[in-house]
């Protein structure tokens, strides 16, 4: 299930960027602030590059690319 950014309480979406770019591997060597990134999330999540998805099975919500969701998601 697609949730939309912007549904979301305002600290529940920062502290979801925040565990996002704050993951072991998500910084990739990139020596960027963490609220750097999360503007960079942020400015993805409005131009519709990123969404959030919500796992009913494991009841889990992440970031993803948009290409990267099934495209069923999106009907």
């Amino acid at each position: 299930m697609l949730i939309p950014y912007d549904q979301l309480e305002p600290d529940t979406l920062t502290s979801l960027i925040e565990d996002f770019v704050s993951r072991d591997g998500t910084d990739n060597g990139d020596d960027t602030p963490q609220e750097t990134r999360v503007l960079r999330v942020r400015h993805a999540l409005s131009k519709g590059q990123a969404v959030i998805f919500f796992d009913l099975e494991s009841q889990q919500c992440q970031l993803m690319p948009k290409h990267a969701v099934p495209k069923e998601f999106f009907d």
